[in-house]
């Protein structure tokens, strides 16, 4: 009799386990609308503030995490849960940030027509690519389906590029998937050094003997916006001034593209100069040198591509891949992104990235972090976002394996503020059309 009754309890979980599924499937596909009530169950959890829960009871209503509690330690009550999905050891994660990325407003590289991240002329803050975000790419399918639920499109182009918004990858249009709208101004600092060569026949660096005159240009355009900020009664709008004057009162982030040291000493002592309250350096590739003075000024690092190639002959073959792993030594606030060569497509491998990162000197839980609470953080969202923490938002996603590891990474589900996610996308349904067909 004990192993009959046993045998019924297996075929009960089993059957509420199929339902729970059958829930998630038919709500990320569109034909439901998602519970009120979620609870996850025995999920290995990473917070993304560095701890961990090894079982997670994981409480979702109204998009807002309710509950996080240690499944050992608590019971629950089925009756007050519309929907529960026992997860039997699967990796929850917080969802994934893409910052500084093209992701949503370009869609074919070599197609100029679908180029929606650069504009004409030289000092452009007033450009926005909030309103050319497009919920509808196909690029950003393939990239959930690897955890990354937000990303931050950022402008390219001139001394100053625009103003970037942070934005949900899921939402019916532009205005629904914004998160943060004009988070940030883009300035590309001027190169101090020329690169020479290319990357198949590499060349010594040269300075650049402009690169004082190119600083001192970009000093007198900020003087003027400076001044026009200041003003209490301005006559005629400027509309390129105007986008700058949150800079100021310190309700947007100024965002410098610098790599070289002398780049990033001289973006130091222009934020002081100009009283730039929250500035961010975009690429960093020599920040590991200045880590005290970036620590004491608080100046956060979008840290470079780790995935990229040594910039000097004398760096170390594997420097870009410790750099994370540097700056956290050196006290340095940082996040880890992806621009570079066809960066809207390789946001998927965001979470790879922070694997390497974790390869060449983080902990699990710091290289986590690097993609998640820490970008959120660099953004300014992270009071919603970025971490699994009780008032929250629900955007996390489970992976069966270690969703740092390409080999493990697999996404069952994703919840963006509490909405169950579609996670199939074109790549997919090929891969799938065509296995049927050979039967391989």
């Amino acid at each position: 009799m004990g192993k009959k009754n046993q045998l019924k309890k297996i075929i009960i979980n089993m059957k509420k386990s199929l339902l729970s599924l059958l829930l998630v499937f038919l709500c990320s596909n569109g034909y439901g609308q998602a519970p009120s009530k979620i609870l996850l169950v025995d999920g290995f959890l990473h917070i993304g503030n560095g701890e961990t829960i090894e079982r997670a009871l994981i409480g979702i209503e109204n998009g807002e995490i309710r509950l996080i509690k240690n499944a050992l330690a608590h019971s629950f009550n089925e009756k007050d849960w519309d929907t529960i999905i026992p997860l039997k050891g699967a990796h929850i994660y917080p969802g994934f940030v893409a910052p500084n990325t093209t992701l949503g407003i370009t869609e074919i590289d070599q197609v100029r027509a679908s180029h929606d991240f650069r504009e004409v002329g030289v000092y452009n803050p007033h450009i926005r690519t909030q309103i050319a975000f497009n919920v509808e790419s196909k690029i950003i399918s393939t990239v959930r389906t690897n955890g990354v639920l937000i990303a931050q499109p950022t402008p390219r182009g001139g001394s100053i590029s625009g103003s970037s918004s942070v934005m949900k990858l899921d939402g019916w249009n532009w205005e629904d998937a914004t998160i943060s709208k004009d988070d940030g101004i883009h300035i590309n600092w001027p190169s101090s050094m020329n690169s020479n060569g290319w990357w198949a026949e590499p060349a010594p660096k040269s300075a650049n003997k402009k690169y004082g005159d190119q600083v001192k240009e970009l000093e007198h355009f900020f003087t003027m916006a400076s001044a026009y900020a200041a003003g209490k009664k301005i006559e005629q709008q400027d509309g390129r001034l105007e986008a700058l004057r949150s800079c100021f009162k310190g309700n947007k982030r100024v965002y410098f593209h610098a790599n070289e040291l002398q780049e990033l000493q001289d973006v130091i002592s222009f934020s002081e100069t100009y009283k730039i309250k929250h500035p961010v350096i975009v690429g960093g590739y020599d920040a590991h040198l200045i880590t005290r003075k970036l620590s004491d000024a608080k100046i956060p690092v979008m840290v470079v591509r780790p995935h990229s190639l040594p910039e000097n002959e004398e760096d170390d073959i594997d420097l870009p891949y410790k750099l994370p792993a540097l700056l956290q030594t050196g006290g340095v606030k940082f996040c880890i992104q992806n621009a570079g060569d066809m960066e809207a497509m390789n946001s998927r491998n965001i979470p790879f990235l922070a694997g390497t990162a974790m390869a060449y000197g983080l902990t699990e839980e710091e290289a986590v972090r690097a993609v998640s609470l820490s970008s959120c953080e660099i953004l300014g969202i992270d009071e919603k976002y970025g971490s699994i923490e009780k008032g929250k938002s629900a955007t996390l996603f489970v992976s069966k394996g270690n969703a740092l590891d390409m080999r493990t990474n697999d996404v069952i589900i994703a919840l963006i503020d509490g909405a169950f996610v579609e996670l199939s996308n074109m790549q997919k349904e090929l891969y799938n059309k065509y296995s049927k067909k050979y039967k391989n």
